[in-house]
């Protein structure tokens, strides 16, 4: 288990995505993250024997991926098995602390998981260790800028009702970050990009209540205590109206998808050619001229 830092209370958690299962998930976001985990793994000209959707909050990566039958068997890793749907292997594991043996997988994916361990790089390093030489690993993250909506608007809110502010949305990593974070874990041709979806609500509280039923709300360890104040909540729905709404009346929330892939290093990848191994000039290949250091055009 994670030995740094304590950032997010995985015990609550694991509560409040009970609790979203029991009253009726918000599941828009995931399957649209699914769909387009699934097409990503489309594009890959290869197939896969065995992988794990590692801590997905629903079935969506796994109903998807079998449809597109690139993935051989894919076995569900959830920190508390549920029965969500059938026909899927499930593993009880929690994503800090990965059961398989080294080299036994051929590919790990993961759809809005990961943003809430505690230890992303020695889960990383997991990852890597788990897959076998050529396995890959594709997953989706929250990133950095979701959310920026409500975080500006509960800012100011406490600002002016309670002097002064509290953890209310989760610090999600930047994708520049991320990238360096597969680097270190050892993985071959990293890439991290995102897309961003934004999603509209009447009111702020329509945002409210579709996270709590994503079991998405705050569950920072260093979170307020105290119940919000119902001053404050009304005050943050008025400086979100305020400053987020389109011409017809209606608000924007941002949610930016962050998706990083990497592979187990193997002898058949390319690898970057050494410095000064090139057999062709930079000038030659655009076509210009090469001038001297120093020297400007024109002289």
């Amino acid at each position: 288990m994670s030995q740094g830092p304590i950032i997010f209370d995985r015990h609550l958690l694991r509560a409040r995505r009970a609790r979203a299962r029991k009253l009726g998930p918000a599941t828009f976001l995931v399957d649209r993250v699914a769909d387009d985990l699934a097409e990503r793994l489309a594009a890959v000209l290869r197939s896969f024997d065995v992988g794990i959707d590692l801590g997905t909050p629903t079935d969506a990566v796994r109903r998807a991926a079998a449809a597109g039958g690139k993935v051989g068997t894919l076995i569900a890793v959830e920190p508390d098995v549920v029965s969500q749907g059938k026909g899927f292997l499930r593993v009880a594991a929690d994503e800090e602390a990965l059961p398989f043996a080294d080299a036994s997988l051929d590919l790990v994916v993961s759809a809005l998981s990961l943003q809430t361990v505690n230890d992303l790089p020695g889960t990383l390093i997991q990852i890597r260790r788990a897959l076998r030489p050529d396995g890959l690993f594709l997953a989706a993250l929250i990133g950095g800028d979701s959310l920026s909506e409500l975080r500006e608007a509960f800012a100011q809110a406490e600002s002016e009702i309670e002097g002064g502010l509290s953890p209310r949305v989760a610090p999600f990593a930047d994708l520049r970050d991320l990238g360096g974070l597969l680097q270190r874990a050892g993985f071959a041709l990293p890439v991290a990009d995102s897309d961003r979806l934004t999603v509209r609500y009447d009111n702020a509280f329509g945002l409210m209540r579709d996270l709590r039923a994503m079991g998405a709300t705050n569950v920072l360890t260093e979170r307020r205590r105290a119940p919000l104040k119902r001053a404050t909540l009304l005050r943050m729905a008025q400086i979100y109206a305020e400053r987020f709404a389109d011409s017809d009346g209606r608000l924007r929330a941002t949610f930016e998808i962050a998706w990083l892939s990497g592979w187990a290093p193997h002898e058949s990848q390319q690898k970057p050619l050494k410095p000064g191994s090139a057999t062709v000039r930079l000038a030659d290949a655009l076509g210009t001229k090469e001038l001297p250091t120093g020297d400007k055009p024109g002289d």
